[in-house]
């Protein structure tokens, strides 16, 4: 079919339509007239009806949710605004730990320098008290020995006295002073001792 056809089908039924509704038949032209007509009123109630709705959307449909938009979108800002603060302060107390664990191997490894240190000096000092005391039991070792072996002459030297004293009565068979016997075996033991 060509367009002929299907309009002036189309028309014969409009026509068709008309008759049964009870109108009479129209001239073509009017018909389509009325169809497309321009009317510059309807076009002018068309275009405040669109300017009202417009209006109308944007006061109560576009703001509302342009401030809801807005108001949400503050709020995943203030969200990420908050998450990078917390992520800094992480960051500065992560900082603010590791320093102060630096601080603390530190001041342990200088607790441990200082407490081996004073351990060396601990020990010089009670090995220098053990030689001082062993030095001092030495000298009175030596001092308690030299007072004995002098007792030891000095006892030597009154039993020679005495023996000497009992062989020189038996021979000479006189009497001798004790003083006079203790100055000869002085003289005699001294004479002894420096040879």
């Amino acid at each position: 079919m060509t367009e002929e056809m299907i309009v002036l089908s189309a028309e014969s039924e409009v026509s068709e339509t008309l008759s049964e509704v009870g109108g009479a038949d129209p001239a073509p032209t009017e018909e389509y007239e009325g169809v497309i007509s321009l009317d510059v009123w309807t076009m002018l109630f068309t275009f405040c009806n669109l300017l009202l709705l417009f209006y109308f959307a944007r006061k109560f449909l576009f703001k509302p949710i342009k401030n809801m938009i807005d108001s949400r979108q503050k709020e995943i800002d203030d969200l990420y605004d908050d998450a990078g603060k917390a992520k800094s302060e992480a960051e500065q107390y992560k900082a603010e730990y590791e320093v102060k664990l630096e601080n603390a191997t530190a001041e342990s490894e200088e607790i441990m320098r200082r407490a081996v240190r004073n351990a060396q000096l601990k020990e010089e000092e009670i090995l220098k008290e053990a030689r001082d005391e062993a030095a001092k039991t030495l000298q009175r070792a030596e001092e308690q020995i030299e007072s004995e072996r002098k007792q030891a002459m000095e006892d030597i030297k009154n039993d020679v006295s005495d023996i000497a004293i009992d062989i020189a009565s038996a021979v000479l068979s006189r009497e001798i002073s004790e003083d006079e016997h203790r100055t000869m075996i002085d003289g005699f033991i001294d004479g002894l001792g420096e040879e």
